[in-house]
């Protein structure tokens, strides 16, 4: 752990926030927030050098994992449970795991975050192998949980990248692809769940996008592989083949129909015209 206070744990700009009004408070929340993006866009080098790495090792059959506790784990197994109905993927490709485990989605679990070893034996359940790449998300830097599963995963020669808001802080240093956006003191004091939950965010929708982009998951610039799992994503893909092939709504939606996805229209289409 380290003895310097983690840069989340500074005090707010702001002190006497329950005599602001509701205008007051909701500008100033505002206003911090619009730092988020700038700070986000200092780490995109070391943002691009992990997903450089994940990449290969998922063309490869390798995974890629996700450790966090609290908001930041569930901002982890959230990224993760998008993935396949946003590209088609398999569950088992992008998998987020929290301290607690899924009680912990929605309830605290106590002192979950503070066991060293766990993150390991978590990981053990699903066979990880030096295939795969585990990024630990953790905003302060010091959650033992996450930092515990970096270095075991590092011992057993395992690719490890993490997500957090605070310099130079022990899950940084145990990393070998860390990425830190320093987002500075919070609106209200410690309450990461804002500016640096926002930050994680933003870096975890810019991993797995592009991871799946370079993938072949995204065609032009549309999600070809989605899952059809309700009418708004019908009428998004009869809406996709329309554009793409110049049929009419009619014809698109048996296309999409017969075919099951709009990549499978769109390949066949072309195949049979």
């Amino acid at each position: 752990m380290s003895k310097k206070s983690p840069d989340t744990e500074k005090a707010s700009n702001y002190d006497h926030l329950e005599k602001m009004n509701t205008l007051e408070l909701l500008s100033n929340i505002n206003k911090e927030d619009q730092s988020v993006a700038g700070n986000v866009k200092k780490q995109i080098t070391y943002i691009e050098k992990l997903v450089d790495i994940i990449v290969p090792k998922i063309k490869d059959g390798g995974r890629l994992f996700y450790i966090g506790a609290g908001t930041s784990g569930r901002l982890g197994v959230l990224d993760a449970s998008e993935c396949p109905p946003t590209f088609g993927v398999s569950p088992g490709i992008v998998i987020g795991l929290i301290a607690g485990g899924d009680t912990a989605l929605r309830n605290a679990v106590e002192n979950a975050e503070d066991n060293t070893e766990q993150a390991w034996k978590d990981l053990q359940d699903y066979d990880i192998t030096t295939k795969d790449v585990v990024v630990g998300i953790a905003a302060s830097g010091t959650t033992p949980y996450v930092i515990g599963g970096i270095k075991d995963c590092r011992k057993n020669g395992i690719i490890t990248g993490c997500i957090t808001c605070s310099a130079g802080s022990p899950l940084g240093e145990a990393a070998e692809y860390p990425i830190e956006v320093v987002t500075g003191p919070e609106f209200v004091t410690g309450s990461t769940r804002m500016k640096a939950g926002t930050a994680q965010k933003m870096v975890l929708n810019m991993i797995s996008t592009s991871v799946m982009i370079k993938l072949g998951r995204v065609k032009g610039n549309k999600m070809v592989d989605m899952q059809l799992s309700n009418d708004k994503l019908v009428g998004r893909g009869i809406r996709m083949i329309m554009e793409e092939l110049g049929v009419d709504e009619g014809k698109a939606s048996i296309l999409l129909r017969e075919h099951g996805s709009v990549r499978n229209a769109l390949k066949n289409y072309s195949k049979n015209k």
